[in-house]
């Protein structure tokens, strides 16, 4: 690597100078953020008795210099006189990664050969099999025989085996030459990707770095272990779960992962890892409000009104915002979910027992104002921003399952199933995969859960409790004595069978017009008003907010419930009203 320019240097004296030496660190530890990660070098030193310059050569060029820290520790005393970054540009040309991409190809070269030797081999099967269904429909004359004598044809049996055999091999040779196609067009679309990229890095180009130059007097000659500490853009961290629900003895195993991204421009090979919630990004305080004033619109001068609508009309012409006034007293932040990480271990039981893998619990430190999970085991994290799925913790809570329904808009039962977070850590906000009984159901996102909160999973439909719903009867008629009333009622049945044999709470959804003029009236026939309770005093069927009915029950095995609700809306004849159904 040849460098050929410095950006800022670094004002030291000839004697430091001489006894300037590079420093052979390695990433020891990372602290992963929602939006960055504070990386912790280590290495072990010699230092001579004085002034001395270590230099930590080729660092990431996104490292804040502001987040620099250093410190030593050793057999002599030492004593830390200051720390300077500067910005160095070099050729590069990473020789570990082409010789990688050619070892790749060169691997993608000999795939293509071994299938198109086997597309050759299957040719030549297929071109036998097509010669001996054409020698036996024109079967040649035996040697010797006189002319016109030919083999005798085959029998009916003779020919169904033929074809049939032929029909199968056939089949199966064009089944694997058409798979062997696919393959190379895999092999094909991988190897110009990778050819694209090996053309790139084979043109020297030219990379900023930083060199952090540390100056350390020490009291003797001695030795020291040196630690470098800086916060470094491009890395970040969300949390991803795994619920596995166990519908036998009502419990979730909650498997909590980190999904970590690495994109800083330096590998993490072999560290120990560390999640954060903390978010260093939003600052220390909260804040400071601006002042909200209130004044007359003036009116704009007419060329300047001209030349406003001009500009938007120019920089915005099939734009919403078009016009429109940017309020340019907020600040945006953004605030961004962290969460933390644990291996996964294997518990061995008895000897050549089978035993599923557990996760074993992180160690959680909770302070003030944010919480981490430290990794116990070393990992590897590559500078390629790429998602790397790791393990944080698992924890089994108790559930509490129901199945709900909402009949008019599909006629299907939908398993959930309530829980309660036990554990001393938040668990935030992340994409979740759930699970019922070892069997992917489905696909869902869990919102930040505290200790100690409650928290809803969505299991998807199941067929175990059917649901019908249908219209009875739907009628209108006139009323008041001269008829200029108008009345509809409507009376719809919907009903329940339980298949399964356990007893399942039930619950399931029906809507009540909600009258929006005072000249339109609904009444509730069925259920009697009386039977409803309301959110403080909740009964079998409850009325909610909104109008709808709520109806919760538990279900026998094998039970059958039918649930009648009817009403009516009445309203002036000579009124058009919507809604209707």
């Amino acid at each position: 690597m040849k460098l050929h320019g410095l950006l800022t240097v670094s004002l030291l004296s000839s004697a430091a100078l001489l006894r300037a030496a590079p420093v052979d660190s390695h990433v020891a530890s990372v602290t992963v953020y929602a939006d960055r990660a504070q990386v912790t070098r280590a290495a072990a030193v010699a230092v001579a008795a004085g002034d001395n310059t270590l230099v930590f050569e080729h660092l990431p060029d996104g490292l804040d210099d502001r987040s620099l820290q250093f410190s030593a520790s050793g057999t002599v005393a030492s004593t830390v006189l200051d720390v300077n970054a500067q910005t160095v540009f070099a050729e590069t040309a990473p020789v570990e990664r082409v010789e990688d991409l050619e070892k790749q190809l060169r691997a993608l070269k000999k795939l293509v050969r071994n299938l198109d030797g086997r597309a050759a081999i299957l040719t030549d099967e297929r071109d036998y099999v097509k010669r001996m269904l054409l020698a036996a429909t024109n079967p040649a004359a035996p040697a010797g025989a006189a002319e016109g004598v030919r083999e005798a044809r085959p029998s009916v049996d003779e020919w169904q085996k033929l074809y049939g055999y032929s029909e199968e091999t056939l089949g199966k040779i064009d089944a694997e030459m058409q798979s062997i196609e696919d393959q190379r067009d895999d092999l094909s679309a991988k190897r110009t990707v990778l050819e694209q990229e090996l053309g790139s890095l084979r043109t020297p180009s030219e990379k900023r770095f930083k060199n952090v130059t540390v100056r350390v007097s020490a009291a003797a000659a001695g030795d020291l272990t040196v630690s470098l500490r800086y916060i470094l853009a491009g890395a970040g961290w969300q949390p991803a779960y795994d619920a596995r629900l166990n519908a036998d003895d009502h419990t979730v195993e909650l498997d909590y992962f980190g999904l970590v991204r690495n994109a800083t421009g330096e590998d993490w090979k072999n560290v120990g890892l560390t999640l954060s919630t903390a978010h260093p990004g939003l600052g220390g305080g909260a804040p400071e409000l601006r002042p909200w004033l209130v004044d007359i619109l003036q009116p704009m001068p007419a060329r300047l009104e001209e030349k406003a609508a001009f500009q938007n009309k120019a920089y915005a012409p099939n734009s919403a915002l078009a016009g429109t006034r940017v309020r340019d007293d907020v600040e945006g932040v953004v605030d961004s979910a962290s969460v933390v990480t644990q291996n996964f271990l294997l518990d061995t039981g008895a000897e050549n027992a089978p035993v599923a893998g557990k996760y074993r619990g992180a160690q959680v430190d909770t302070a003030a104002t944010s919480a981490t999970f430290r990794v116990e085991a070393p990992v590897t994290i590559l500078s390629d921003n790429s998602t790397q799925r790791v393990a944080v913790a698992s924890a089994k809570l108790g559930a509490d399952l129901r199945f709900e329904a909402t009949p008019k808009r599909m006629e299907a039962a939908f398993l959930g199933a309530s829980s309660t977070n036990t554990t001393e850590y938040p668990f935030l906000a992340g994409p979740m995969n759930t699970f019922l009984d070892g069997n992917f159901v489905a696909a869902s996102y869990l919102r930040a859960v505290m200790p100690g909160e409650k928290f809803e999973l969505q299991l998807g439909a199941d067929e175990g409790i059917s649901v019908k719903r249908r219209v009875v009867n739907r009628f209108s008629e006139n009323t008041g004595l001269t008829g200029n009333g108008r009345r509809v009622t409507y009376e719809i049945l919907v009903t329940v069978v339980n298949h399964k044999k356990t007893q399942e709470k039930f619950a399931f959804k029906e809507p009540m017009p909600v009258s929006r003029n005072e000249k339109i009236e609904v009444k509730l026939l069925s259920p009697e008003e009386g039977a409803v309770g309301t959110k403080d005093a909740p009964k079998e069927v409850t009325r909610e907010e909104d109008g709808k009915l709520v109806w919760r029950f538990d279900l026998k095995p094998g039970e059958k419930r039918e649930v009648t609700l009817k009403f009516s809306i009445d309203y002036p004849a000579d009124t058009r009203v919507s809604g209707l159904e």
